[in-house]
């Protein structure tokens, strides 16, 4: 495969891997908040004719945590060697402790909801882990992800402040507003399909001379 190659389809890979990742993890948050629609999900009772939603949810989570790893490695090929190091470490630190943390929540939540009867250090403990860690995490890597693309120029400046704004709401709020929890899976959802549109123009432009055809 050739170099030309290589760079229009890591566009491809990092939108389309970034589209799965948004919808998975939002229609796992939608089906929690389905469970328990506002409050603490931690001290709110789960409805036992909902109980359905939750272990769905739990297991469309590990998807959503492989899928998330695809869009991170397809982005940083996209973005090349040009990246800074420092904000490029802060990238993929916050990444993968999300992922973690991601991960940790559902199993400590998924082993609660097997118990029948759940305990408050176990309900408090799966909640705490993705809401304080997990959702403060997101927030990181949508700054340094920002950041990533304002400096490098790959995103457009309402696209950067986009995920500023995102990256301090996910920051701040974190899970004291019900729902949320969205606005990081509708971030990737927005960034992957620029990605896509970008990369399409990219792969119709005609070749310049000095390219070979």
């Amino acid at each position: 495969m050739s170099p030309t190659t290589d760079r229009l389809d890591t566009p491809r890979a990092a939108g389309m891997a970034g589209i799965a990742f948004a919808l998975l993890l939002g229609a796992a948050i939608v089906l929690m908040r389905i469970a328990v629609p506002s409050g603490n999900v931690a001290d709110a009772p789960v409805d036992p004719d909902k109980r359905w939603a939750v272990q769905v949810s739990l297991e469309i989570v590990p998807f959503a945590g492989i899928f998330f790893l695809w869009f991170m490695g397809a982005l940083r090929a996209h973005t090349g060697s040009a990246e800074d190091r420092f904000v490029a470490t802060v990238f993929l630190g916050s990444g993968f402790v999300f992922v973690a943390t991601l991960f940790a929540s559902a199993a400590a939540a998924g082993t609660v909801l097997a118990e029948g009867t759940p305990s408050d250090f176990g309900r408090h403990y799966a909640y705490t882990l993705l809401a304080t860690y997990a959702m403060r995490m997101a927030a990181v890597f949508v700054l340094a992800t920002s950041t990533i693309g304002r400096m490098l120029g790959v995103f457009p400046r309402p696209l950067a402040l986009l995920g500023t704004v995102a990256g301090l709401v996910l920051l701040v709020v974190g899970s004291g507003v019900p729902w949320s929890e969205l606005v990081f899976p509708a971030w990737a959802l927005i960034v992957s399909l620029y990605i896509l549109r970008v990369g399409r123009g990219t792969a119709r432009r005609p070749p310049t001379p000095t390219e070979p055809p």
